[in-house]
């Protein structure tokens, strides 16, 4: 059973770093690199259990989007954290007072990544994808 995340970054190495990392394990990943383009992808996609967003991008910043989600009931309780460049941590209390699961500093261990997605969607790793 894989379980649907969606990726807003838009410094594409990233997010091929964090699909990758997570395609590893019962993950399917649909990347996107801006604000309005995650909106669109949950609505086209039902079915995401857990969003990644980057706080700094094009049209919608990952505040924004999150503030969207929030305000929605389809999305009021989607797990999503909040992926940061260093030097952006005054935005830790926004984030957190606007209804962020979690809150990750760039640059991050992907397989720290992995394991506090595993934990916010409540999968099983049975690949044992946080050891690779």
């Amino acid at each position: 059973m894989t379980c649907h995340v969606l990726v807003a970054d838009d410094e594409p190495h990233i997010g091929r770093i964090v699909k990758t990392k997570l395609e590893q394990g019962p993950f399917a990943v649909t990347l996107v690199f801006d604000g309005r383009e995650a909106l669109e992808a949950l609505t086209a996609n039902p079915d995401i259990r857990l969003v990644l967003l980057d706080l700094m991008m094009p049209h919608l910043t990952g505040l924004e989007v999150l503030t969207r989600m929030r305000g929605d009931a389809r999305w009021a309780s989607l797990p999503c954290v909040i992926l940061t460049a260093a030097g952006q941590d005054q935005r830790y209390d926004e984030a957190m007072r606007l209804g962020a699961s979690d809150f990750i500093t760039k640059p991050f261990s992907p397989k720290r990544l992995y394991a506090r997605v595993l934990e916010l969607t409540g999968m099983d790793d049975g690949a044992g994808g946080v050891d690779s």
